[in-house]
């Protein structure tokens, strides 16, 4: 799903290639008058070539600008993606989840090379479609916000830059009616928003984030991760991420919303 949002923002892409033909590929591609950006898919299936992975990265380095984007997720996602899309794991491990630590292993050396690690774990396909496209479709910034809800007893997202604590907000789950609802639907959403603290809580929230976010981009930083999270990620965090999310679209910069626990 990456590499074909890379091959629709213009991208020529190849997937599965050996890095030791990365530089082949863009020397041919430099030569041609009508490829200006190259887009490179590597993935665990070139497990018997990663070793060469290193060279070909800083040998690519020296005279091309390259951007690395690796891609993760949390282990028991990617143990569901598998069980849901009923393909075996490439390496064939004695089960899924020897499979994913040994390809955790083989690929930490690309995870060290990265300019970007998106952790996919709260994303659906077409929100990582939109955060790839966000990415590469705005040159000269290419700065990204991501406003994620989670829930703390499932953890703190890997990847947050800022995280804040819902928590202090009215539980819904304790009313009945709205206990098995989540905070995208409306009556939820009325029952924390129709709380004073809640919006005293957004328009501070508002405040701090449009002002930090202008000096993050002039930093150099490429995206900003902002986790709010309550207790379970079901009901208060997914309300003000949605509020969130909202409240800066406005700011020139692109926008992306997920719910990692609903």
């Amino acid at each position: 799903m990456a590499l074909r949002a890379i091959e629709d923002s213009g991208f020529f892409c190849v997937d599965n290639l050996p890095p030791q033909f990365m530089k082949e590929i863009v020397k041919v591609a430099a030569d041609r008058k009508d490829v200006s950006n190259v887009g490179i898919g590597i993935d665990i299936r070139e497990r018997g070539f990663l070793q060469g992975m290193d060279a070909a990265i800083k040998g690519l380095r020296n005279g091309h600008k390259i951007n690395v984007i690796f891609l993760e997720a949390a282990k028991d996602v990617i143990i569901r993606r598998f069980k849901e899309s009923r393909r075996p794991h490439p390496l064939h491990g004695e089960s899924i989840e020897d499979s994913i630590e040994a390809e955790t292993l083989a690929l930490k050396s690309m995870r060290e090379h990265a300019d970007r690690i998106i952790d996919t774990t709260a994303l659906t396909p077409h929100q990582l479609r939109e955060l790839i496209t966000a990415l590469l479709g705005h040159p000269g910034s290419g700065f990204q916000v991501l406003v994620t809800s989670f829930g703390f007893k499932f953890g703190v997202p890997q990847n947050a830059d800022l995280v804040f604590d819902a928590r202090f907000l009215p539980n819904p789950f304790f009313k009945e009616e709205l206990k098995n609802l989540s905070g995208l639907d409306e009556p939820v959403k009325k029952f924390v928003t129709g709380e004073p603290l809640t919006m005293d809580f957004v328009h501070k929230l508002e405040d701090m984030l449009k002002f930090l976010i202008p000096h993050y981009k002039a930093e150099g930083k490429s995206s900003l991760t902002i986790a709010i999270g309550c207790t379970g990620g079901r009901h208060r965090s997914p309300v003000i991420a949605e509020i969130m999310a909202q409240k800066l679209t406005g700011i020139d910069t692109p926008v992306i919303v997920a719910h990692r626990d609903l």
